[in-house]
């Protein structure tokens, strides 16, 4: 396996940048949770974080109604793609976005300081 530097992970997944020959390739980030992959560059990630704000603000307007959904559509950047997820897996999924976007801000707020 090609060699990896984490940047945050969960109970659910984990988002992680690529290395080739020793060098981080920050330009995307492969996010991975369940049996799914996605590569996303900063701006998708950013993407995703609000398609899954939105999904999640539908899924807290189903508490009163009668239907019993066991999942739901989560859309992605990626037009082609949506994902069938819990509402349990949304959390994760979310939580795992936002912690990634999270480390990205601080260690790009940590290396721009460093240059002042």
């Amino acid at each position: 396996m090609r060699e990896v530097e984490q940047i945050y992970y969960n109970e659910f997944g984990v988002a992680f940048s690529w290395k080739k020959n020793d060098v981080v390739l920050k330009e995307k980030v492969q996010l991975v949770f369940k049996e799914t992959g996605l590569y996303f560059s900063h701006r998708e990630i950013r993407d995703f974080a609000l398609i899954i704000d939105e999904t999640f603000d539908e899924l807290q307007g189903c508490a009163g109604c009668r239907r019993n959904c066991q999942r739901s559509l989560l859309k992605t950047p990626l037009q082609q793609i949506d994902l069938a997820v819990t509402k349990s897996e949304l959390k994760h999924i979310k939580d795992l976005v936002e912690g990634t976007l999270f480390k990205m801000g601080l260690y790009n707020y940590l290396q721009n300081e460093g240059r002042n």
